[in-house]
């Protein structure tokens, strides 16, 4: 069985002792009942994992011994930013985790037109922690040497400019015949705009389009708006990426 893995944000060292934080501390001492002297792997998004052994689990602290600094060789060439217009219930959840796991390395919630969910001040702050929260999570879950940054919310119009680095800028639209792999490789990241779930209007496309994105299919078929980005990325990381 893996070790469990346990992201920190705290720099890290061979032969160093850390006190985890609440959290990382709850979930090792409460939730996987660790003792002391079992292995774990701590890391911090510097692309390396750390071997460590717990030190101590009490009621008020965990701590945990550092013994090794090793490379995660996890990450994926291909840099992808991900416009997700916000979803309901846990479909938002599900976007961001298996994203994560797909190797994108932002995620940006998004609002349009049709989007139903409408979110603002401590709410809105509330939610995006939220969502770094599972991206932390799915991070640990799948082997990643870094967490992706969850952006906070932003237009569309603030999206259009916040991806324009990147060279490769699709709007996935099942009416339309151009395929991803018609497409150059990129040289500077992937953006992909993720639509609603009653979809991007008709104006909204036509917008992207004059921002510089290319509206693309991936098949004949309407794709949920959480199963958008997943079956995206993995064509992404199969045409460009580390998928092959």
């Amino acid at each position: 069985m893996r070790n469990p893995r346990i992201y920190t944000p705290e720099a890290l060292a061979a032969g160093v002792t850390l006190a985890l934080d609440e959290t990382a501390a709850h979930h090792v001492g409460k939730v996987l009942r660790m003792q002391p002297g079992q292995p774990l792997v701590l890391f911090n998004g510097d692309g390396n994992d750390y071997p460590s052994e717990l030190a101590e689990v009490g009621k008020k602290s965990v701590s945990a011994q550092i013994l090794d600094a090793v490379p995660n060789r996890t990450e994926s060439p291909l840099r992808i930013v991900l416009g997700q217009v916000i979803s309901k219930g846990d479909r938002m959840d599900y976007a961001v985790q298996k994203s994560v796991e797909m190797g994108v390395d932002t995620i940006v919630p998004l609002t349009s037109e049709r989007c139903d969910v409408r979110l603002k001040g401590d709410r809105e702050d509330k939610r995006v922690r939220h969502w770094q929260s599972v991206a932390i999570s799915a991070a640990e879950q799948c082997g990643r040497a870094r967490v992706p940054t969850v952006e906070p919310v932003q237009s569309l119009d603030d999206w259009f400019h916040y991806s324009a680095h990147c060279d490769c800028r699709l709007v996935l639209h099942h009416r339309t015949t151009q395929a991803l792999g018609s497409l150059a490789t990129p040289a500077q990241g992937v953006a992909l705009l993720i639509g609603p779930e009653g979809g991007l209007t008709a104006e909204e496309i036509q917008a992207a389009e004059a921002a510089g994105f290319l509206a693309t299919a991936l098949g004949p078929r309407v794709l949920r708006t959480e199963t958008a980005p997943v079956a995206a990325m993995a064509l992404c990381q199969w045409l460009w990426g580390d998928g092959q």
